[in-house]
């Protein structure tokens, strides 16, 4: 999940699926100013993107002016229109209710477990399951969830509201900044069209080059959305209407929909290679710290371990997918003509792009180095975040205008706050040992454990439409029984923490990177689920064999 904020797209759709209610995170914002480039190809070129959202945000599609004020229309006596929907949709807010209440009022509660903690249980999965149904948005059921707590006496104020000074949900937060910045000052951009020109001769070629490209912002640009809608999708865009691939039309197979769909399933990778290249890895090592797992040099642990399968991931990934699911067109000899007429409209590096370029080179070094220098991370983003704010790459307004970074603070900090309240109040460790006397009941060795509880925590992931919210929902309760299972603590959250990025091209709502690619209009929605699978497999694979013998060289087991 993560997230980042774009307008949502055009409502009329004929998208077999609603993503309205599940999306409402990601796509939220008003416009970043960007400095004007042209794109590869004119934007007049471009067809309406199908998808139930509005047109993307960084899409090079020419800005419409809007009337000073709207038309008025008369109704009539007759219009029996009914006014839209006002509060929440009552049968997802009724179920989610009612599981908290059966819970609470109908399931006996255990003798291990205390009154409060098994009604805060209620609390909690009641709020998960609105995360689910959507009866609410995200923010508004999370704040629902807070009162009740508070109202019923089983949280204090103070208590229920002390995850709101988490330090990495900060970091989170400020990494929704960072990408902001990216964006405007058209620095990935710019990368991105240096890689199409160096490598781009050929549709693999071509496909390779925005994978490294990714690959190598992603530890500085901490937002997967962030990277496909404000940089990436345009791109690809540009390249498949220059080359006849159009979206919502049988040419689409041309360039489009290959690039589209490795370019998805490769950012998935990218953001299991560092730490910082996605907000769900930062609450990962959060929630695996209050069960105990205390993980020394994260930034350099968390990269050491995914080096070699997720780069091995990251170099198979197009050529699989050439081969499954392969383009019309081979050679694209055009792209890097293009690529350097781009880069000759950009113009030299502008001032704003050198101090992005520095303040985020001074953030990555104090992010690997700052347990050494005794700079926590969250205080290596501010000193970031303040370089930028001070010498005006970003404003006051964009930090505001930043929705999704401060709907993220508020249901994040009640998700980690209840989250740790469980575990203190003891529920967690009740749940972790009820497990691992069922799997002792099987004779299952940790192996076995590890390998079943990572597939359910992987494949559940078709009930979430977030990937932070599957994190704030599940991790934890998996990680406990992984431990109760006898997993090694480290090997269990760092596996759980790479799963969170994988399943995130599962299906076309399973992240905010899949809303943005889908909603380009360049692959049908049976080839996201196909393909979804089958990648998923591979990646299991890949990770499973690989991941084996090098954890194992690596001391984690």
């Amino acid at each position: 999940m993560e997230s980042f904020a774009l307008h949502s797209f055009s409502t009329a759709s004929t998208t077999p699926f609603s993503l309205s209610s599940r999306t409402s995170l990601h796509l939220r914002s008003k416009p970043i100013s960007k400095s004007s480039q042209p794109p590869f190809f004119p934007s007049s070129s471009f067809r309406t993107l199908r998808s139930p959202l509005k047109p993307l945000l960084f899409s090079p599609l020419p800005k419409q002016p809007k009337p000073l004020l709207s038309p008025i229309r008369a109704t009539s006596q007759n219009d029996t229109t009914p006014p839209p929907p006002q509060g929440a949709k009552l049968l997802p807010f009724f179920i989610s209710i009612s599981i908290g209440l059966i819970v609470r009022f109908l399931v006996p509660k255990p003798v291990e477990v205390t009154p409060q903690a098994w009604q805060l249980l209620a609390i909690f999965l009641s709020t998960i399951a609105g995360l689910v149904l959507s009866p609410l948005p995200v923010g508004a059921w999370a704040f629902l969830g807070l009162t009740t707590s508070v109202v019923t006496r089983t949280l204090t104020f103070t208590t229920a509201f002390s995850a709101f000074t988490n330090e990495v949900i900060w970091l989170i937060v400020i990494s929704f900044f960072f990408a902001r910045g990216f964006v405007k000052t058209g620095l990935g951009d710019r990368i991105a069209t240096y890689f199409v020109k160096w490598l781009g001769k050929s549709t693999l070629g071509l496909s390779y080059g925005l994978t490294l490209s990714e690959a190598l912002i992603a530890p500085a640009m901490p937002s997967t959305t962030a990277r496909a809608g404000g940089v990436f999708l345009p791109i690809i865009n540009s390249l498949s209407m220059s080359a006849g691939s159009r979206p919502g039309d049988p040419s689409s197979r041309k360039l489009g929909s290959y690039l589209i769909q490795s370019q998805f399933q490769s950012s998935c990778n990218s953001s299991a290679l560092f730490l910082t290249a996605a907000a769900q890895n930062l609450l990962c090592l959060k929630l695996a710290a209050e069960l105990g797992i205390i993980i020394s040099s994260p930034w350099i642990l968390w990269f050491k371990a995914a080096s070699l399968p997720a780069l091995v991931s990251l170099l198979a990934t197009p050529l699989i997918l050439y081969k499954l699911y392969p383009p019309e067109t081979k050679d694209t000899p055009e792209a890097p003509a293009m690529a350097v007429k781009k880069l000759e409209h950009m113009g030299p590096v502008t001032i704003n792009e050198r101090i992005m370029v520095g303040t985020m080179l001074l953030a990555v070094t104090l992010w690997v180095c700052g347990e050494t220098l005794g700079i926590p991370s969250v205080v290596a983003a501010m000193i970031g975040l303040s370089i930028l704010l001070l010498l005006g790459v970003l404003d006051w307004d964009d930090c505001l205008s930043e929705k999704s970074a401060w709907d993220t603070l508020a249901w994040f900090a009640v998700l980690v706050g209840m989250a740790g309240q469980l575990t203190n109040l003891g529920i967690v460790s009740w749940m972790s040992g009820c497990v691992a006397k069922i799997l002792q009941s099987l004779s299952l060795r940790w192996p076995a454990a590890f390998v079943v509880l990572q597939a359910s925590y992987f494949f559940i992931h078709y009930l979430f439409a977030s990937q932070t919210g599957h994190v704030g929902a599940l991790y934890s309760a998996f990680l406990a029984m992984h431990l109760a299972a006898g997993v090694p603590g480290v090997l269990a959250a760092l596996a759980l923490a790479y799963n969170t990025n994988l399943f995130g091209a599962l299906t076309h709502y399973s992240s905010g990177q899949a809303a943005v690619y889908y909603g380009a209009g360049y692959v049908d929605l049976p080839d996201v689920f196909k393909m979804g699978f089958v990648m998923a497999l591979i990646n299991a694979i890949v990770w499973g064999i690989v991941g084996t013998f090098w954890w194992k060289f690596l001391g984690l087991y």
